[in-house]
């Protein structure tokens, strides 16, 4: 098949040719932690995958204090297990519990703790270096607003070089393993979730 010039390429082609570059990933998370020209960058939501029937978010009570000694400013728990996100503001005045999409695979899963470092509305994605390579007719740059950005209508990057908490527009995807690495919720989610996030906020993924 010839190379098709990045105008042209349809949200179903682009995302199914994310399978393909997920199988090649899978064996190197190390994508998700190069340095470089990328920062602003992050690894594309690999295509649903077929092994998983529906969406499942198992959610679990968790308690902040089992893993931040306090809230402040705010503090993030991804739950990897349940497919969910638990927030607390700094006094604990607020809480919402939000269901996610997780890593596609365990190579591709990140744990320990990290920090919201930015926040940006209408995020551009990129893909990285070899992906481009793996995928000569990807385009280099999706602006934010478009309808094949994976990262939805906002995102906080997090001090782990691109990783991601995002919004996404395939709602299929929340509830599954489905992501190369980030976290996506439902686009209303986000929303509410970014304007209650300042920067500095405390995230465990688990």
């Amino acid at each position: 098949m010839g190379k098709l010039p990045a105008p042209a390429l349809s949200r179903r082609l682009f995302m199914a040719s994310a399978a393909s570059a997920a199988a090649s990933v899978a064996g190197s998370a190390a994508l998700a932690q190069s340095t470089g020209a990328m920062a602003n960058s992050t690894v594309i939501e690999g295509e649903i995958s077929t092994s998983v029937a529906r969406n499942v978010s198992s959610f679990r009570t968790l308690n902040w204090q089992d893993y931040f000694s306090s809230t402040a400013p705010a503090a993030i728990i991804c739950d990897i297990r349940s497919r969910a996100l638990h927030f607390w503001n700094a006094d604990q005045s607020i809480y919402r519990l939000y269901p996610t999409s997780v890593p596609v695979s365990e190579e591709l899963t990140r744990r320990g703790t990290c920090t919201v470092t930015q926040k940006v509305t209408s995020p551009t994605w990129r893909p990285t270096p070899s992906m481009l390579e793996r995928n000569p007719e990807w385009p280099a740059v999706v602006e934010g607003g478009d309808p094949l950005n994976p990262l939805g209508p906002y995102a906080l990057y997090l001090s782990w070089q691109y990783y991601r908490i995002h919004g996404t527009h395939d709602t299929r995807k929340i509830g599954r393993p489905s992501s190369n690495g980030c976290i996506g919720l439902y686009n209303e989610h986000i929303t509410e979730l970014f304007n209650l996030t300042p920067v500095g906020t405390q995230v465990i993924l688990i």
